[in-house]
């Protein structure tokens, strides 16, 4: 450990020495300080965390993020291609300390340069909450400053059903082979409409559980956020709908009637005494309108509450950030172990590009091509010799990249999400121990054996 500490140290003291560090800092805080004065937010509560969190965030994650992947690829590739680390080879220290040294010094250093741009982010914000107005404060201390957790309806399993569906329709009438996945998709999306459309004057029901969290949050007001969805709507039209929550038995009934908009999200606290002695809250909706409302199974309703303080929330989210810097850090320098220094950029930089396009991933894997697809029929004209190869590829690379982007931490923050434990504790076992550790594994199998004296031919 002695020996690795020390090449961590080289690191640092080779960052410092070339000014990094200073300069680093110095456009973090300025990003920090300067961006939020540049983009003026509405004077809302959600406007104001959207620039100072947001914004803010992204940027310092970016920063970082480039100038986490140039120094680990120039760390390790300049002192090869310099002839540097053969005065550090021969010294009775292993390849592997040497790589993981390396990798060390530059999580010391995101380590540094994270903590002081977050600090200032945090405190930046804390100052600034002071000039929004007395109500606006209050929405955001209640609904964005802190840790909200989230129960929803379980979302119920279809599997059988559809197959028992399908397999009656096929003994009615016969179903070819290709439409069968077609007929499979109708199907459920059949039942799934007969759980979420509400027809005029018809009621809804929710049953959500809070589960073990009831007790803390006798004294704490909950949060139902909704969405709903139209067959024709308009911007400029709002929908009547009668709101029944708690238990039609119970005298604590709340009752009000809203006018809301269609495809967006509206927000309503209700106080936590509607709460059923096991934790359930019940939630009621009559359509009082001449038209059908569907509220989708994923996000018609949910119910939101307070978990903790949005300081620990904070801290966890910046975390996952950190966990992003440790995977771009192994990257840069596994590319290095093999590559020299402008290759290894462009490579890193490449996987990178690669990581951040999920959607078009995403659209290969459901088109079943990456070739055009005929748009009258939504399939390729016939399956090509590249996709038997190509789609396989793309179904491990949306894996891994669903290991990474699978975690929000600054969409969760701006918005008042609880980033809880368990999810912290899986970022950094799916992030730091798998992703890095392949990573790291691949690059300090590369370096051991790499011939270092082929690097300085021209020497």
């Amino acid at each position: 450990m002695q020996r690795i500490l020390a090449i961590a140290w080289l690191t640092l003291k080779a960052a410092f020495r070339f000014r990094l560090v200073a300069v680093l800092s110095m456009i973090l805080l300025g990003g920090v300080i300067i961006l939020p004065l540049i983009i003026k937010d509405d004077g809302t509560a959600r406007g104001f965390t959207q620039i100072l969190l947001t914004y803010t965030l992204t940027l310092i994650t970016a920063l970082l993020g480039f100038a986490t992947l140039w120094l680990s690829c120039g760390t390790l590739a300049r002192d090869v291609e310099e002839a540097q680390i053969q005065m550090v080879a021969v010294k009775p220290v292993a390849r592997w300390q040497i790589w993981l040294g390396k990798w060390l010094g530059v999580l010391v250093l995101d380590a540094f340069l994270l903590t002081l741009s977050a600090g200032a982010v945090f405190f930046l914000m804390q100052w600034r909450a002071r000039n929004l107005p007395p109500e606006q404060q209050s929405i955001l201390r209640n609904e964005v400053l802190v840790a909200r957790g989230s129960a929803k309806e379980p979302i119920p399993d279809l599997g059988a059903v559809v197959e028992d569906e399908l397999n009656r329709r096929k003994k009615a009438n016969p179903i070819a082979v290709t439409d069968l996945a077609f007929m499979r998709k109708q199907i459920r999306e059949q039942l799934k409409a007969g759980s979420q459309i509400v027809p005029p004057d018809h009621r809804r029901e929710w049953k959500i559980d809070l589960g073990q969290a009831k007790d803390s949050l006798r004294d704490q007001p909950l949060y139902f956020r909704v969405r709903f969805n139209v067959a024709q709507a308009t911007p400029s039209r709002t929908y009547l709908g009668e709101w029944r929550v708690g238990e039609f038995t119970s005298p604590l009934l709340y009752t009000t009637n809203m006018s809301l908009a269609a495809e967006t999200f509206h927000e309503f606290a209700v106080p936590s005494s509607l709460l059923s002695p096991t934790g359930i809250l019940t939630i009621n909706f009559i359509n009082r309108n001449e038209t059908a409302m569907l509220f989708p199974v994923e996000d018609g309703m949910e119910v939101l509450y307070r978990e903790s303080s949005f300081g620990l929330n904070y801290i966890r989210g910046v975390s996952i950030i950190f966990f992003w810097l440790a995977l771009l850090a192994a990257l840069g320098l596994a590319a290095a172990s093999f590559l020299s220094f402008p290759v290894a950029a462009f490579f890193s930089l490449g996987v990178l590009v690669v990581g951040l396009s999920s959607g078009t991933v995403s659209l290969v894997l459901e088109q079943g091509t990456v070739f055009e697809v005929n748009h009258e029929t939504g399939f390729a004209d016939k399956p090509a010799l590249l996709d038997y190869v190509a789609l396989p590829i793309f179904r491990v690379l949306q894996k891994l990249i669903n290991m990474v982007q699978g975690f929000s931490p600054i969409d969760s923050l701006s918005t008042g999400r609880s980033i809880t434990w368990g999810q912290l504790s899986l970022a950094f076992v799916e992030i730091c121990l798998v992703l890095s550790g392949i990573l790291s594994a691949i690059g300090m199998a590369v370096f051991t054996r790499r011939e270092l004296a082929s690097a300085q031919t021209n020497h």
